[in-house]
């Protein structure tokens, strides 16, 4: 049990470390939505939006995969 949160802080921290300093938006993008929000528009709360509609399904489908393969993992278990 405690090498599997050893595991975990230790994955934590590298990707902590290795991916803070990186930016998911080009240059232009960057700069229309500062400077869209420098004089009021509303882009950068849409971007944003599209960010995390785009990411919610990869995780939404992890999420379904990881429950289907620990539920077959559990009934397999209690047949045993």
């Amino acid at each position: 049990m405690n090498t599997r949160i050893l595991l975990r802080i230790i994955i934590f921290l590298f990707f902590h470390l290795v991916f803070r300093d990186m930016n998911a938006q080009c240059a232009m993008c960057k700069t229309i939505v500062d400077t869209g929000a420098q004089n009021g528009s509303t882009v950068a709360a849409g971007l944003n939006m599209g960010i995390l509609y785009l990411l919610g399904v990869p995780f939404l489908s992890i999420a379904i995969f990881s429950y289907a393969v620990w539920r077959r993992w559990k009934i397999k278990q209690d047949a045993s």
